[in-house]
């Protein structure tokens, strides 16, 4: 069960913070991913890594033996401390064989960097094990930081309040279709356009709400690699998602 975000009482910037200073809360930017992430995303977590950047989100790992570890970002002030959480890793044979400790956050949109600090057993630090950092004057502490690169706005999205233009990045010379919740599941309703090499686009009205889809080539159901957001239907396939206001 996943934790709920973390309030500094009084944020003294970087000291010794003993845990009876937290308290539970919610914060005005969500960056905890949405449990269907976290169950996409979790079983690539083997091993301690420098931050790591898929599709909007980046994953965090921490060495398993502190009691208490967690993040804090400069676009929320330093003022939120999001937790870890533990993972159990297991052999080929699924037998328990060690843990780590991850923290998967959903990038704000518009930014290029992100710095943050780590506050563990209650001490506050830069992340160890990421070797991208600088000595921030104003707070007079080194920061750790990721660089977050340039990514390309054609993918799917809602265009208009009652349409969506999806996009679909593969090979050129493919036929590819289009098919979800709102054809009933039937995948030869709608056939892309390839409008670059290996670029395939469709403009169609939805109305309000939320809608599964894939994209198809022949009998292949693929997700939308270029869309985070994933779920389970209720006939157990897995589905890109995608919400109409």
């Amino acid at each position: 069960m996943i934790m709920k975000k973390l309030h500094l009482f009084t944020f003294i910037s970087f000291l010794l913070i003993p845990f009876y200073s937290l308290a539970a809360n919610s914060s005005d930017f969500q960056v905890d991913a949405p449990k269907e992430i976290i169950n996409n995303y979790i079983s690539d977590i083997k091993t301690l890594s420098s931050p790591r950047i898929v599709d909007d989100y980046i994953i965090f790992t921490a060495a398993k033996e502190s009691r208490f570890t967690g993040i804090a970002f400069d676009f929320e002030n330093f003022t939120i401390i999001h937790p870890f959480y533990r993972s159990e890793l297991h052999d080929d044979e699924g037998v328990f064989n060690n843990s780590i400790l991850f923290y998967i956050a959903m990038i704000p949109p518009d930014i290029d960097k992100i710095s943050y600090r780590l506050i563990i057993d209650g001490l506050w630090t830069i992340d160890p094990i990421n070797p991208n950092r600088y000595f921030n004057p104003v707070m007079q502490v080194e920061l750790s930081t990721i660089t977050i690169p340039y990514k390309d706005d054609n993918y799917t999205k809602t265009t208009k309040p009652d349409k969506v233009h999806f996009v679909y990045r593969g090979t050129t010379g493919q036929k590819i279709r289009l098919g979800g919740s709102f054809t009933n599941w039937d995948s030869w309703i709608y056939q892309m356009n390839e409008v670059a090499p290996g670029v395939y686009e469709l403009d169609i009205p939805l109305p309000a709400g939320t809608w599964y889809y894939n994209f198809y080539s022949g009998s292949l159901a693929m997700i939308d690699k270029n869309n985070p957001n994933r779920a389970y239907t209720t006939d157990g396939r897995t589905a890109s998602v995608i919400t109409v206001n």
